[in-house]
């Protein structure tokens, strides 16, 4: 399947959070949604609370149609109670590499 959009978002979670914002993102209906082909969680090696996330989607359309549903949207307001600060957005385009986890 070709990516057409993407980013990579970098956010830092309250304090002692990080581990709960990783289990949040790893429960996004996201992960099955089909025009979401690339779907990575991380987090820093000397931070813990620092977790970035790369997206790869089909269109940016289908990225904001799927955002702009009404459980999206809930989603995003609960990730941002666990969020200190504004998260940095970067836009980049998955092409291609290797994921084994």
């Amino acid at each position: 399947m070709t990516i057409g959009h993407g980013f990579h978002a970098t956010m830092t979670a309250h304090p002692g959070k990080g581990g709960e914002v990783v289990d949040f993102l790893l429960a996004s209906p996201s992960l099955t949604n089909e025009d979401c082909v690339v779907f990575l969680v991380s987090r820093s090696a000397s931070n813990p609370d620092v977790i970035h996330v790369t997206e790869g989607w089909t269109s940016e359309e289908t990225h904001h149609s799927f955002f702009a549903t009404a459980e999206a949207q809930e989603l995003v307001a609960q990730l941002g109670e666990l969020i200190d600060g504004e998260s940095e957005y970067v836009d980049a385009v998955p092409v291609g590499g290797k994921a084994a986890i």
